[in-house]
């Protein structure tokens, strides 16, 4: 490859990050801007929640008083679950923008010889169960840091900040 096909490779690979990074600011923008409305028991109860599902309205009907004080408590939390359910659905409609772009980027292995590719984990989701239900204390394994792909394992002798390098 002539050195002018680099630069002219890696012109175009800045430019497309850039464009990125402008299509990652207007949907932070956007997401600041959502709400998700969730209602529970026949609408008696609503719970309205921001992007980052901090409960910022909570409403009781008019015959809220036909409830026991345990069947309101279930409602907010059941209504507070579906409003930040609809927050993540339209986060992830937001969001697809930004994954079809970061698709069409080159892998890191497609840019440097002999590099694996790195893979983001998924996002594990979190437990909507009470505290101390079974349910959150049998939850999955941890995953920690990225995942490297198409690698061999190789064992270490050191850290980079030991003296023999």
């Amino acid at each position: 490859m002539t050195n002018e096909q680099a630069k002219a490779d890696l012109a175009s690979i800045v430019d497309e990050v850039q464009q990125q990074m402008r299509t990652i600011a207007r949907v932070q923008q956007a997401r600041a801007e959502l709400t998700g409305t969730g209602t529970a028991r026949g609408k008696r109860v609503t719970v309205t929640v921001n992007a980052d599902n901090a409960v910022i309205e909570t409403k009781f009907s008019a015959d809220i008083a036909e409830l026991e004080y345990a069947e309101i408590a279930k409602a907010v939390t059941e209504a507070s679950q579906r409003a930040c359910a609809e927050v993540a659905a339209r986060t992830g409609e937001l969001m697809q923008p930004v994954r079809e772009r970061q698709a069409r980027l080159p892998k890191l292995a497609d840019l440097i010889e002999d590099m694996p590719n790195m893979q983001v984990p998924e996002p594990v989701t979190p437990s909507t169960a009470a505290p101390r239900a079974s349910e959150r204390r049998e939850a999955g394994a941890r995953v920690d840091g990225p995942v490297f792909a198409e690698t061999d394992r190789v064992e270490r002798a050191g850290s980079v900040t030991d003296q023999s390098w």
